[in-house]
């Protein structure tokens, strides 16, 4: 019966040692952090496929402005009806069975007009046509026409996606930029998640090994009558306290490393430890400048533009759909027929042919007048948000970098405040140890440790929160002092 129990001990201890042994531990400073969210996070191939998608949508809008090459065709073609035929011996229009089958193909080479959204075409038609009631076959031909669409007083989509779609791959790229900002602030975030964690962590292992040994002075100063029995239920109590502070610092510790894990794409094979950055950049930012980086650089200012633009297109639509509407069509080619190929194309002859159409509305009981007067509501709407929007953003702005700016200052005394709680405590214990001050004392001290240590940690995380929100605002790195910017043609492999 022992042994059953005790193989499956055996058995457990050897797995354990083969899964700490598999594991690999990987100690990672603050800027090695930051620069594996940036390039192996799911976050970050997030904002690279968004990118992606926007830079292709542009992509089709260029192509819409090249000649496109096309090749049509129909086979079989069949078709048997009555067919309406002018008899020249009779001077009547006689209906002859037909009993035909044709082959068809195309090739057709067109081009939109930007300037005026029309389109010019060229074209060439070759025809295969077998009457099988006569069996005789024909060759139908037109080597070559041209033909223009045009429409008139209408609205212009290709002259108003002209203005908006660089600003929409614009705005992605610098968004792209943005996201990737984006990303290192949740870096940031994790990382002193987790470092704090591991603070936390050390501050308990401590703690309690302070508590117990303090506990067990305390229980043989107890003995010899030197404190007193609420002293005594005290130490106990701060020796009970540490070891639950402990248990939970150890989980709280593994649940921010399977935060961290996860965020930077690390499978659970890989332990992280964390070590602090030891200094901070000596870094003031001017706010004008920022300000007119903003305005130049920050994707949000973009899209305010996009919006006034959007309003601007509607409104146009509105105005072109109310009024008179006409399309003309104009074409001139050759075309001739025969039943052998080559003499298909000998004699060609001339045709041509012009058609303009017109919509007017007389009577829809104001339905286009409304339509114009909402995508005028609307653009004017646009147009306060998005001078409302300016303002909000600018004085957000004002106070983000005001906000960095005494963050520095912040850090400095928080690393001095640590120092001296720390050195504080030792003192107190030294004391305590003595018996010159009492417990509560002593207690009050190691919490004003443990307090400082936390605040030192959370001054370095608001410190580069501040400084990577202030880059994803003005897309500039303040530290080499330059534009951010990416290989986008490398992104879309």
């Amino acid at each position: 019966m022992k042994k059953l129990f005790v193989l499956p001990i055996i058995a457990s201890f050897f797995f354990s040692i083969q899964i700490s042994s598999a594991q690999e531990i990987k100690k990672l400073t603050f800027e090695e952090v930051i620069k594996l969210a940036e390039e192996q996070s799911p976050n970050a191939l997030i904002a690279k496929h968004r990118f992606r998608a926007s830079y292709w949508q542009y992509r089709t809008f260029i192509a819409q402005y090249r000649p496109s090459l096309t090749l049509t065709g129909s086979t079989p073609d069949y078709s048997t009806a009555f067919s309406r035929v002018w008899n020249s011996v009779t001077d009547q229009w006689d209906y002859v069975s037909t009993n035909i089958l044709q082959t068809i193909g195309s090739l057709s080479l067109m081009q939109n007009i930007g300037l005026t959204g029309g389109t010019i075409s060229l074209q060439s038609d070759l025809t295969l046509e077998n009457d099988l009631e006569t069996d005789k076959n024909r060759f139908i031909t037109a080597p070559i026409s041209v033909r223009l669409m045009q429409p008139l007083f209408r609205y212009n989509e290709l002259k108003w996606e002209k203005k908006t779609e660089p600003l929409k791959y614009e705005s992605a790229k610098k968004t792209f930029l943005e996201n990737i900002e984006t990303v290192h602030t949740m870096a940031v975030q994790n990382f002193f998640s987790l470092a704090l964690a591991q603070i936390n962590k050390q501050i308990a292992e401590m703690n309690y090994l302070n508590a117990d040994t303090l506990w067990r002075m305390a229980q043989g100063r107890y003995n010899l009558g030197t404190i007193a029995e609420d002293e005594l239920l005290q130490m106990q109590l701060s020796w009970l306290n540490s070891e639950t502070s402990r248990k939970q610092a150890e989980m709280n510790l593994r649940d921010r490393e399977i935060r961290l894990r996860s965020f930077l794409g690390f499978n659970e094979s890989v332990r992280i430890q964390l070590v602090l950055p030891s200094d901070i950049p000596d870094l003031q930012v001017d706010a004008q400048q920022v300000l007119e980086l903003a305005h130049s650089n920050n994707p949000e200012i973009i899209d305010q533009q996009l919006t006034l633009l959007t309003a601007q297109s509607a409104m146009a639509q509105a105005k072109a759909e109310k009024g008179l509407n006409a399309n003309l069509t104009a074409s001139f080619g050759l075309r001739d027929q025969d039943p052998v190929f080559a003499q298909a194309y000998s004699e060609s002859g001339q045709q041509q042919t012009v058609r303009l159409g017109i919509t007017l509305p007389i009577l829809d009981w104001g339905l286009g007048k409304g339509r114009y007067r909402m995508a005028q509501s609307s653009l004017e709407l646009a147009q306060v948000q998005s001078e409302q929007a300016l303002v909000d953003f600018d004085q957000n702005l004002l106070l983000d970098v005001e906000q960095f700016n005494l963050q520095a200052e912040q850090v400095a005394i928080a690393a001095k405040s640590d120092t001296v709680a720390a050195k504080m405590y030792e003192v107190t214990k030294q004391r305590f140890l003595i018996g010159k001050i009492t417990v509560l004392e002593l207690n009050n001290a190691d919490t004003k440790k443990d307090e400082n240590r936390r605040a030192y940690v959370m001054a370095l995380q608001n410190y580069w929160n501040y400084f990577f929100n202030i880059r994803s605002i003005a897309l500039y790195d303040f530290l080499n002092k330059k534009p951010l910017e990416s290989d986008y043609e490398n992104l879309v492999e």
